[in-house]
């Protein structure tokens, strides 16, 4: 018999444990992989971003789903007080560009250094690893313990569901904690990979592949060509689609959509400073001054070496006309190659290469306060098993940390 058994010892998992144990209460944690923390050490790159310095106004933005269940928990523990705990255990922080908060070190490895430490340094607190769970036990309404994979109970006082979600499922993030809430009466809405690449109708030349493309506006509709999302800044071509920064971004909108079969058109805006009447304007002035070069050596007035060769299967002119011989239907689809390229998407990632799983526990069903469930005393539910995820720049990292510390202080 103990106060607590969190289940799971990712960064929720970890966080709740130490919160919990500065409270005083005998805390069990257990994680089936033969490490905890797998997923914390590999994350951003080995990086870990592990929070971003936005106001409590303008993070939530970022945040999918019902942000606003958030609001509670963030006034007791949020970025400035996440940055602090960790410059307390050792680990002095940075913030870079886009107000990204990572280890000074760059590397991933001393954020969770310096949180596992700690806990092995707490005698109040047992990390057991190699320890599956199989079930929980639940008992007149109330969470009493659980049940191992090898046959074992444990009973506690209060039991925190941390196991994470199923995106890097070789770090140990399966979709066990779903199925426990699941067994519980808890409702899971549907799980997609998130923040990951998007696959597309193009038929993308060689050389176009890892080319980087900057400061380009990247727009999502749906099949009745009704706006989804708007992204600004950089992304890159891949061999069966599109990734990179807003890529990511516009993959938490279009997932959904895409796993249900729906209809998600891109629209690729690679002149996003300049006004489609302006760079129409301009794109005359060009064929005017430099009548007698060839098309495709021209295009190099308006794009990348690397973009021509597909500008020049999805516009259909004649590669070696000369300028002079552009005429204004020619033109119109050169200028809508530049401001409104257009293709449709197909799919995502899967969940093996996606940084979030999106989907999880209803939030109506968890208390925002405390992370407690509704339906369940004594069970609380913190981290990706929520219905909670977010952009990338630190965003999913401080949910998870923000509920695990919710719980601990509560459970």
């Amino acid at each position: 018999m103990t106060d607590t058994i969190i289940i799971g010892a990712g960064a929720a998992g970890m966080m709740a444990a130490y919160a919990a144990a500065h409270r005083g209460k005998e805390v069990v944690l257990l994680e089936k992989m033969d490490q905890p923390g797998r997923k914390l050490r590999i994350t951003g790159k080995g990086r870990c971003n592990l929070t971003n310095t936005a106001p409590i106004k303008d993070f939530l933005t970022h945040v999918g789903s019902d942000s606003r269940f958030m609001r509670n928990s963030f006034a007791s523990f949020f970025n400035k007080e996440l940055m602090e705990l960790f410059e307390t255990l050792g680990v002095p922080l940075v913030v870079e560009r886009g107000d990204r908060v990572y280890p000074k070190s760059g590397k991933s490895l001393d954020i969770f250094l310096g949180i596992v430490t700690a806990l092995e340094a707490m005698p109040n607190v047992e990390i057991r690893k190699n320890t599956r769970v199989a079930s929980l036990i639940i008992e007149d309404g109330t969470a009493k313990g659980v049940r191992c994979a090898d046959g074992t109970s444990l009973r506690a006082n209060s039991i925190v569901l941390a196991t994470g979600g199923m995106s890097y499922p070789l770090t140990g993030s399966t979709g066990d904690g779903y199925r426990m809430a699941e067994q519980c009466g808890h409702f899971v809405t549907p799980r997609y990979p998130a923040l990951v690449h998007l696959d597309c109708e193009l038929d993308i030349p060689q050389e176009l592949v890892a080319f980087d493309l900057k400061n380009v506006r990247l727009t999502l509709t749906d099949g009745n060509g009704r706006k989804m999302s708007e992204h600004f800044g950089e992304m890159t071509f891949t061999q069966t689609g599109i990734a990179g920064p807003i890529v990511l971004s516009a993959s938490r909108i279009a997932t959904g959509p895409l796993h249900r079969g729906e209809t998600v058109i891109a629209h690729l805006d690679l002149k996003p400073a300049v006004e489609t009447a302006t760079l129409d304007k301009r794109l005359i002035n060009d064929l005017n001054n430099n009548g007698t070069r060839l098309f495709h050596d021209a295009l190099r007035l308006w794009l990348p070496a690397e973009l021509i060769p597909m500008a020049l299967q999805h516009m259909h002119i004649e590669y070696y006309k000369r300028l002079n011989q552009i005429n204004g239907d020619e033109r119109k689809r050169l200028l809508k190659f530049l401001k409104d390229f257009t293709f449709p998407l197909t799919g995502t990632g899967s969940f093996e290469e996606a940084i979030v799983t999106q989907g999880g526990v209803n939030l109506k069903e968890v208390n925002p306060k405390t992370m407690e469930s509704r339906l369940v005393r004594g069970l609380y539910i913190v981290g990706e098993v929520l219905d909670l995820d977010a952009d990338t720049g630190g965003y999913n990292l401080q949910l998870a940390f923000t509920t695990g510390f919710a719980a601990g202080s509560n459970c």
